[in-house]
């Protein structure tokens, strides 16, 4: 007696490998690809001035007033947007407390619920893989003009809920089987100004010819590490996409092995009790509003403040909208280390209010100065003084980078890898921070909301080559 026939309906399936061994190579091989990367950098920059020119930009300043569309609710105080879409500034209630110490604090915070997709297209020329970069305007940064993902889109920008144009290439991440999908990843914005703000971060590879736009260009991981060596270029958004990418993985030893990294961080979220929750705008002390600003009575932290735009090449050419803008230029830095040749940064298990868990690793060091100037010595945060005083021979990477200019007005910081010593950052870490190496952090990356954005910045350097520990 015969076995059963196996037909088409019937066959099992194919299996595939677990783990595509030949991507991180690929990706490695276009990280090494900066074909002449000073001239190619100025090229660079010549196309972005073309582009500057070939379309019309400007913010202004504008009074709460002038806002259309945006508006204050009557009993709440919440300022939002007449279609229920976009985001609101809402305020929110903080109590965080470890180890006996509790603290709370009100502030507003942007309450955007929809899912963003911030996806970078990939495609191989001559056996190299380049990445699609889009000249794109932002009203917040000081410069307007950056090098984005190929498509950078909230839900209510691809959906179309403004009535402007089609977001450019966005199939590619919308539609299965237009591209090969690399990398993949739910990942927080900033923990201090977004409640619980995720982005979906991807890297797909195109399937067949991709169609050209003269605001789009295709350039090297090398390339980009370039221009990342320079301020204000490669803007915020691309720059977390980037660091996802899967490069190859070479330590093999670490201070501490991944087990015990992953039991830290589990006990670090454990031991802070975190409780974040929307009030209305109208009900948060400390802050008072004005015509043109809600501000901080102490003139610290940030303002929300009110712009009109006009940007020729968006899917809208013109529009209004509130920003946050920080008081001063933030510094936000890795202590670096070589353990037994091993390079190793310190991580730091941060708390923020609008992180979806109670913390994220975020850089060693991440703060905005003047908030922190009227402190007495011994309350001021670790190392924070370190950096700010730096030996430059130490100073292995510094730029300055914005922020989201989407809806941060003139937020930049100053990024920096910082080489240290036994004296200045010992191996045995203060409470709440801890050496990992470059590796393990991009490890976790596989993961959502396990590193934060500042951090995924100065990783994206990494990935780059525009820094080498």
């Amino acid at each position: 007696m015969s076995g059963p026939t196996t037909t088409a309906a019937t066959a099992a399936p194919a299996l595939v490998a677990r783990v595509d061994e030949e991507l991180p190579l690929r990706l490695a091989r276009s990280a090494g690809a900066a074909r002449g990367a000073v001239r190619h950098a100025a090229d660079v920059h010549a196309w972005l001035e073309e582009r500057r020119r070939a379309h019309r930009f400007r913010v202004d300043r504008i009074a709460f007033a002038d806002l259309d569309g945006w508006s204050f609710d009557p009993d709440t105080g919440n300022l939002g947007h007449r279609s229920g879409k976009f985001f609101t500034v809402e305020g929110l209630r903080v109590t965080a407390g470890s180890d006996g110490r509790e603290r709370t604090w009100h502030q507003p915070i942007i309450r955007q619920p929809e899912v963003g997709i911030l996806g970078i297209l990939v495609k191989e020329f001559d056996g190299v893989p380049h990445f699609l970069m889009q000249a794109k305007m932002e009203p917040g940064n000081r410069n307007l003009l950056q090098l984005s993902p190929t498509v950078q889109a909230t839900r209510s920008n691809y959906t179309k809920a403004h009535k402007g144009a089609d977001v450019r290439y966005i199939e590619y991440f919308t539609q299965p089987g237009r591209g090969r999908v690399l990398a993949d990843v739910l990942q927080s914005e900033h923990g201090s100004w977004f409640y619980r703000k995720s982005n979906r971060n991807m890297l797909v590879e195109a399937v067949g010819d991709v169609p050209e736009h003269d605001d789009f260009r295709w350039l090297t991981l090398g390339e980009i590490g370039e221009l990342l060596r320079q301020d204000n270029v490669v803007n915020m958004d691309a720059r977390t996409v980037l660091a996802c990418a899967p490069l190859p993985d070479t330590e093999a030893l670490a201070l501490h092995s991944d087990t015990e990294l992953l039991s830290w961080f589990t006990t670090e979220r454990s031991r802070h009790d975190v409780s974040a929750r929307p009030v209305p705008l109208a009900d948060i002390p400390g802050w008072k509003r004005g015509e043109d600003s809600i501000d901080h009575e102490e003139g610290r932290y940030f303002s929300v403040v009110a712009v009109g735009v006009q940007a020729g090449s968006r899917e809208v050419s013109g529009w209004t909208q509130p920003l946050f803008e920080p008081t001063g230029v933030g510094v936000t830095a890795f202590l670096t280390r070589r353990i037994d040749g091993v390079p190793h940064v310190l991580v730091h298990a941060r708390v923020e209010g609008g992180f979806a868990d109670t913390v994220e690793l975020g850089p060693t060091v991440q703060y905005t100065p003047p908030n922190y100037a009227h402190l007495p010595d011994e309350e001021r945060p670790p190392f924070l003084d370190l950096v700010l005083g730096a030996d430059p021979a130490r100073i292995r990477y510094e730029a300055l980078h914005s922020e989201e200019g989407g809806r941060f007005l003139n937020a930049e910081s100053r990024y920096l890898f910082l080489d240290t010593d036994e004296d200045q950052a010992p191996l045995q870490a203060p409470p709440g921070y801890l050496w990992v190496t470059p590796g393990q952090l991009a490890g976790l990356l596989r993961h959502n909301h396990y590193v934060n954005v500042q951090a995924r910045t100065l990783l994206s350097c990494l990935t780059s080559g525009a820094v080498t520990l």
